[in-house]
């Protein structure tokens, strides 16, 4: 694709708002569903831009536009968008609200799709544009897709049962617990507006959203445990009816808004996640709502035994999966011409021979020497880079298997690394050694947590502009909330719970390094402790990359605490690989000393 067809898109947008008597529109990167990560058809941002990353918004005015990313993907935002057709700015410091202050006035309408648009989210724009006296206009049909000839269709793929034997828990408990809460809070039903929830709450996964096993619906339950379960009749097997059972009645979606507007009763409604439209359904049909968060969202993150039995024999076998690979990488990196997109497509492989895989947990990140520089990198034939002598190369990856999900990342030298180097890998190994092994009071959050991984780069002036730490759920999507270990992250931990640690540390047009495992948070037995406290159990399974640690930088608790993790991987990953990969890993688990 070349700038000016960019161009000639952006243009017939504009021509499109003129008759839809707008003066601008917004374009974030959303479904209906407010899914993370967007289907085909729903790829508006990358339609107008030629952005690929999963998280860009865009705001098209009369005669120029903007586009906003957070700094993981700044780098390559600058790559990707034409930058005589928008400005672009990094989201932490220019905010498209803040943006649409400084250029729109009395008059101006700023046009918006209800369904992509969160019901918090109209309120927070709407209360921006009124200082300017400007207002926010709802539109009825979405004009980009009006302009998108070969907009993909929506996807529709079967949704599956998911055994108890994986959930640990039935959907018909889960309903009682959730028509519980509704009668607590004196409401008639709740709207499911997060296919996340759905999915937890019914037991079901699909096929719907890439990389993640989700059927993208909407479900409403009600206060007796009933409820209604909007889907494509076309995505229905055979198996599914009797395992929802009686109290689970199947819909169209297209009858959505009919069965919103018959609701007696207040209604439930996550307002920072349902779509604005569920809003104005209920506006127009006088249905009061309540805005509280989605009951569903801390049950799913707070882990069953039966569903973190499940996550640890997940990370077993891609811990030996990560081994075979790294083995293959060890021998033939020096002699052999790889590239970026070979080592996706060889680890890919070594997954794959697991009958409980069921794909990747996203996208896959092999960033070679500048490449890793990118947080968010995308190898594609264009950028596919040969992995050479004296780079790091940093690989992030992960599956989804039917008892658990993975997230990993492991950066390693390519022969010989700087002084630097490994300056910068050692402070953020000290980093996330210190996050790994603190034992904190329970009521703490993750935001609270933040800083011990960051302590080590601040000493020297550096830090690394993502957080630390995003929740994970339990084959479902890899980014899961409300749990985090971020500046923002505000909501305790709790035994159950599963978090990334992931400090890392970024030179831009050299190299990238971070450091993550996933670790649940335990309950920390100590008899003479005042408080009850917590701590983490780490999940992944896989060496950190002994080359590029400067043993000087580290004291005798870490070292311990490397050598245990190396002697825990060794133990358990052994007895699962083969001899060649033994051998390898046998050297990759020696002992550091000073």
């Amino acid at each position: 694709m070349n700038q000016s067809d960019y161009a000639s898109r952006l243009n017939a947008l504009r021509h499109r708002l003129a008759t839809q008597n707008v003066d601008g529109f917004l374009v974030p990167m959303a479904d209906e569903y407010q899914s993370e990560y967007v289907p085909p058809f729903a790829q508006r941002v990358d339609f107008l831009s030629g952005f690929t990353g999963s998280a860009g918004y865009i705001v098209v005015l009369k005669d120029h536009a903007g586009f906003f990313t957070d700094s993981r993907y700044t780098l390559q935002a600058a790559q990707q968008v034409p930058q005589d057709l928008f400005t672009v700015f990094d989201s932490a410091e220019k905010t498209p609200t803040a943006w649409l202050e400084e250029n729109t006035g009395t008059g101006t309408k700023i046009g918006f799709d209800p369904w992509l648009h969160t019901v918090d989210g109209i309120e927070r724009l709407k209360k921006s544009l009124a200082k300017t006296g400007a207002e926010a206009v709802a539109v009825t049909h979405n004009p980009v897709d009006a302009i998108w000839d070969a907009q993909p269709a929506p996807p529709c793929e079967p949704i599956h049962p998911h055994d108890i034997a994986y959930s640990g828990k039935s959907s018909e408990d889960k309903r009682r617990d959730i028509a519980a809460a509704l009668k607590k809070k004196n409401c008639a039903v709740f709207i499911v507006a997060d296919p996340t929830s759905v999915a937890w709450l019914l037991n079901v996964r699909g096929g719907d959203v890439a990389n993640t096993p989700l059927p993208l619906s909407r479900a409403i339950i009600r206060d007796d445990g009933s409820v209604q379960y909007f889907i494509d009749e076309r995505k229905i097997t055979d198996t599914l009816p009797a395992h929802l059972g009686g109290a689970v009645s199947l819909l169209s979606p297209d009858v959505f808004a009919d069965e919103l507007a018959k609701i007696n009763g207040t209604v439930w409604l996550d307002t920072a996640q349902a779509a604005e439209a569920i809003a104005v359904i209920l506006r127009t049909a006088n249905i009061k709502f309540e805005s509280g968060e989605d009951p569903c969202e801390l049950p799913r993150a707070v882990k069953n035994t039966t569903e973190i039995d499940g996550m640890r024999a997940a990370h077993r076998r891609d811990g030996a999966a990560l081994a075979r690979f790294f083995a293959w990488l060890d021998q033939r990196c020096e002699t052999n011409v790889i590239t970026e997109r070979g080592v996706e497509q060889k680890l890919a492989g070594f997954r794959e021979a697991n009958n409980h895989y069921r794909g990747p947990s996203f996208d896959t990140i092999a960033g070679a020497g500048e490449h890793g520089a990118i947080v968010h990198y995308r190898a594609v034939a264009a950028t596919d880079a040969e992995l050479k002598q004296g780079q790091l190369f940093l690989l992030d990856s992960g599956g989804q298997y039917l008892d658990g999900t993975t997230d990993v990342t492991r950066t390693v030298a390519i022969g010989t690394p700087s002084a630097e180097m490994r300056d910068r890998f050692t402070r953020v190994l000290k980093g996330h050694i210190a996050l790994a092994a603190i034992k904190f009071p329970v009521g703490t959050s993750g935001g609270e947590l933040d800083v011990l991984a960051r302590q080590y780069l601040w000493e020297v002036g550096l830090d690394y502009g993502h957080g630390t730490g995003h929740g994970v759920g339990c084959y479902l999507g890899v980014h899961e909330g409300p749990q985090g270990i971020s500046k923002r992250s505000k909501v305790p931990l709790q035994p159950g719970m599963v978090v990334s640690n992931e400090p890392g540390f970024y030179k831009a047009g050299h190299y990238g390094i971070r450091i993550e495992n996933l670790q649940t948070v335990v309950e920390i037995l100590n008899p003479v402790a005042e408080r009850k406290m917590l701590g983490f159990e780490t999940l992944t399974l896989a060496p950190i990359d002994r080359k590029l640690i400067d043993v000087a930088l580290m004291n005798d608790a870490e070292i311990k605490w490397l050598n245990d993790y190396h002697a825990r991987v060794k133990q358990v990953i052994s007895p699962m690989v083969d001899e060649s990969t033994r051998i390898w890993l046998e050297a990759a688990t020696l002992p550091v000393t000073k």
